[in-house]
């Protein structure tokens, strides 16, 4: 129900930005996180964008290991919304996902719990 694009390969240092956008839900109502599972571990959160009506009234929180280097961000006009990501190191290779849910997790960034998910798509940091 969610489909994730803009992975890839990039150096450490350099950026790239992902976007999630959905043919069967209508995103501007539903909480959009962004997740990632790396090789050999569990899979976890990284950021999550409120629901809004207004592309310029919601909240973002994100995890510590990508504080100040990820910024998510929601075009509801074009129906998707953005992780963009600088600042990019090898340990944050890993498949990344969106996923949506009616509110942020109230645990938090890290968290996992959503109902609805993408795909994935990789993104590999490596020189």
């Amino acid at each position: 129900q969610l489909v994730e694009s803009g992975g890839g390969l990039v150096q450490p240092g350099g950026s790239l930005r992902l976007a999630c956008a959905s043919s069967a839900l209508t995103l501007d109502l539903y909480a959009i996180g962004w997740l990632r599972q790396a090789p050999g571990k569990e899979r976890e959160g990284v950021s999550c964008i409120s629901s809004s009506l207004s592309s310029s009234n919601f909240t973002t929180d994100y995890a510590d290991s990508v504080k100040g280097r990820f910024t998510v961000s929601r075009d509801n006009a074009k129906k998707t919304v953005y992780l963009q990501m600088n600042s990019l190191k090898p340990e944050d290779t890993a498949v990344y996902y969106c996923a949506a849910d009616w509110a942020c997790p109230s645990e938090g960034a890290h968290s996992t719990k959503y109902n609805y998910w993408g795909q994935g798509t990789q993104v590999t940091v490596s020189s």
